[in-house]
């Protein structure tokens, strides 16, 4: 296997140069070829600019063949590239371009036309993502100004001479940096997070030594690739082996999706929690309860005959052809999660964090022991920041290859985020001695009850998800009391004829059900509706932050 990010793209285009490589959803793709010819262009474009190593290029926009062949020729120059999440405010957009001293610009049309380009002194020049047109150019900047002045269209250029390979070969050393990832907000700030080459390969080679794909297999990318999760494993590391990737370029409801797993027919599939929890809701439970089939699987001796038939029903809904859905970013619905499990359905958890871009643990789905997010890769060493790092939970600390480099221009955040090399990651967990992984929060978030007991919000809410009527939930510590705020689900509402009145009755008896289930200091004092969904980060997290 190669050894260096280079030597891993080089490779693959090499081998795979007649294959589809990219394709935006409902078009033609492009091959391994064509999309190394395109590469080579943006290179002799960067070079004609006047772009050096290490320089910074600013990528903002969603999904597309292009998004990919802008981050592929960035990385392959020796630039450095600053993907930028398409949800992300202007204002802050505008200060991820000017904090990472990003050069060049590549955005949609929507996203440019919101900004104050202006006032980005250091920025040269900015691109339409989908023509790959300038339509910005900085006459103040003193940067490369006569020669990017020049490079207009990117792509309406003559074919490179060289070999579509050897655009990959630049001798570019793993241990610089790659890319800086802006952080997605939980917390309120973004920091910019420094991912060098060999952590984007560490995290690729994993993938590859673990991973069910090969070359020629599909596979649809519906994640923001500006997220670690979605870039690393729906994007660097099915090209890296070769895959078919077709770009979603719509928001990924669930009809949305069914309808597109149903035309890809992906082999890998990547999700977060709630993706998975709306297409369970909308597209499975619904064809399932009250049916004959539902009734059936209750009953001991039938239910396990039925069981294979719903599984074959389900797994057609995500395009019948997969061999398994990894899930990122936080943990499944209880009652998802045992639905899945109780038809053996190929499913796992995994855990990461974009300073470690973005894995940590995995486990295939056979192998995943109930409750973890698998077990932590063979890149990196992990402990617990507790007396008894099997039982009681601690702080997890992790340190590898892999790990970030720091946080851009902000030394008081990396240093206040190591500890004698090692990252402490924020998470609270447990490691069993075989290393698998299990987290019971953030420490951020835990709440200190009276008596000094630690209470994980996570944990509660957890249980809420499980119950009737909770479409969503975060609980809070308001004043000294145990606060749920739940957004309900209106559905199940309306088809119980329940009024406002009914419905607030509804939420008070969901928590004296719940409390029978939690200790004494963890009580929940009040459940309050919340009358919309819930804030969320572009990788669906509930920005919690914001209901404090």
């Amino acid at each position: 296997m190669a050894e260096t990010l280079s030597e891993l793209y080089r490779y693959s285009f090499e081998q795979n140069a007649a294959l589809p490589a990219f394709s935006d959803y409902g078009k033609e793709p492009i091959t391994y070829a064509e999309a190394a010819e395109k590469v080579g262009k943006m290179h002799e474009s960067f070079s004609e600019a006047g772009l050096k190593k290490g320089d910074k290029i600013a990528l903002a926009a969603r999904n597309s063949t292009n998004w990919v062949l802008t981050y592929l020729s960035a990385i392959t120059y020796g630039a450095v590239i600053v993907p930028i999440l398409a949800d992300f405010k202007p204002t802050e957009v505008q200060h991820i371009i000017n904090h990472s001293d990003s050069v060049l610009l590549f955005a949609s049309d929507e996203i440019i036309e919101e900004l104050e380009l202006e006032d980005v002194p250091k920025l040269a020049a900015a691109y339409r993502i989908d023509t790959m047109e300038r339509v910005y150019l900085n006459k103040k900047a003193a940067l490369f100004m006569k020669a990017v002045s020049a490079v207009k269209n990117i792509f309406q250029r003559k074919k490179p001479e060289k070999e579509a390979a050897q655009f990959f070969s630049r001798d570019i050393p793993d241990s610089e940096t790659a890319a800086i990832v802006y952080t997605s907000g939980t917390t309120g700030l973004s920091k910019g997070v420094v991912l060098s080459r060999r952590s984007l390969f560490i995290n690729v080679k994993f993938a590859m030594e673990n991973m069910p794909l090969k070359s020629g297999d599909t596979v649809l990318s519906f994640l923001p690739l500006a997220h670690s999760f979605g870039c690393a494993f729906e994007f660097l590391f099915p090209t890296a082996v070769g895959c078919h990737i077709t770009y979603l370029d719509k928001l990924p409801s669930p009809t949305v999706l069914v309808e597109a797993f149903a035309k890809i027919k992906p082999r890998l599939i990547l999700s977060v929690p709630l993706v998975l929890e709306k297409i369970y809701k909308n597209q499975i439970k619904k064809s399932i309860d009250g049916t004959a089939t539902g009734f059936l699987m209750k009953v001991p001796v039938v239910g396990k005959g039925i069981e294979g038939v719903i599984k074959k029903k389900i797994v057609n809904v995500f395009g019948g052809n997969f061999m398994e859905i990894v899930i990122g970013g936080a943990s499944l619905n209880p009652e998802v999660d045992d639905f899945f499990k109780s038809i053996k359905f190929p499913f796992t958890i995994g855990y990461g964090m974009t300073e470690c871009g973005p894995l940590v643990s995995y486990s295939g789905w056979k192998d995943h022991r109930k409750n973890s997010v698998g077990k932590l890769i063979n890149y990196l060493e992990a402990k617990v920041d507790s007396e008894d790092p099997s039982r009681i939970p601690g702080e997890i600390m992790l340190k590898g290859e892999n790990v970030m480099d720091g946080y851009y221009k902000n030394p008081a955040a990396t240093k206040a985020v190591f500890q004698d090399g090692w990252l402490r990651t924020g998470d609270l967990g447990t490691i069993d001695s075989d290393g698998f992984i299990y987290l019971n929060g953030r420490s951020k978030n835990m709440i200190l009850g009276p008596s000094g007991q630690n209470i994980y919000p996570e944990e509660i809410e957890t249980k809420l998800l499980g119950m009737k009527y909770v479409s969503e939930c975060v609980v809070v510590d308001r004043d000294g009391r145990i606060t749920a705020l739940v957004f309900p689900d209106l559905d199940a509402a309306d088809k119980d004829g329940l009024d406002d009145a009914g419905l607030q009755q509804a939420m008070e008896d969901i928590r004296k059900k719940l409390n029978a289930q939690l200790p004494a200091y963890s009580q929940v004092s009040a459940v309050k509706i919340h009358a919309q969904e819930f804030e969320k980060t572009p990788s669906k997290k509930i920005k919690r932050f914001l209901y404090g």
